[in-house]
């Protein structure tokens, strides 16, 4: 049976995930600025508790971001030096995405709006449906003011906001059905996206564990011209 970790330290949230022999176990704790102190205690704990070691753990999957520069920078130092160490490969999975999986978990939301406030007065913002499971992209992930959000092309039906950028409130140029303002992103959600992307046969090797800061990149489809 496959054996996973997953953890996330993208925002005030610190959380570790792992599947072992079928059964899935998770740490977390909101603790701003304590992430690099605690990760590694709380993965050790984890292990300890499922009675394994590090060594048996299959893959490593991680939040990629968007989210605090610094909190994503912590996950993917520690996954790069435990993925080379053990030769394992990783599962980078978004934390828009981990925030709308966590909605479908608890919220039974099967289309979210996903919004992280990535200050500067701006959100990092992905829309997602639920297919078979698994919260699906639909359009791209973009950090804009606001004002300038938009459900994808052609939505329709009820929507759900999450996460903290909907604390801009009003500000928010799109209008949702119910929304939690205070939900942060949860490993054992994106333990959940690491499995279908494992089953999918997406893991990559340790190296090409990158940070995704959404600033950085022009907020349009891949293979479309810089600039458009």
């Amino acid at each position: 049976m496959t054996t996973l970790l997953a953890l996330d330290t993208a925002t005030e949230a610190c959380s570790v995930a792992l599947l072992h022999d079928g059964k899935i176990t998770s740490h977390y704790e909101v603790i701003p600025r304590l992430h690099a102190q605690k990760l590694l205690p709380m993965i050790q704990t984890l292990l300890a508790d499922a009675g394994i070691a590090l060594s048996a753990v299959d893959a490593i999957a991680f939040g990629r971001g968007p989210g605090a520069f610094t909190g994503v920078r912590i996950a993917v130092g520690v996954v790069q030096g435990l993925a080379f160490a053990l030769e394992r490969p990783v599962l980078p999975v978004s934390n828009l995405a981990v925030l709308a999986q966590r909605a479908l978990r608890e919220h039974g939301a099967t289309q979210v709006a996903a919004a992280i406030d990535a200050r500067m007065d701006e959100v990092y913002w992905g829309c997602y449906k639920e297919q078979a499971g698994e919260m699906r992209l639909h359009g791209v992930e973009a950090v804009l003011p606001p004002e300038q959000v938009a459900l994808p092309e052609g939505a329709s039906g009820q929507w759900f906001g999450g996460g903290t950028g909907w604390g801009y409130g009003e500000r928010l140029a799109v209008k949702v059905e119910g929304q939690d303002a205070a939900l942060l992103p949860h490993a054992l959600d994106l333990l959940t996206l690491a499995q279908f992307a494992w089953a999918r046969g997406e893991a990559v090797a340790a190296e090409q564990a990158q940070p995704v800061y959404l600033r950085d990149k022009v907020a349009t489809p891949k293979g479309a011209p810089k600039g458009a």
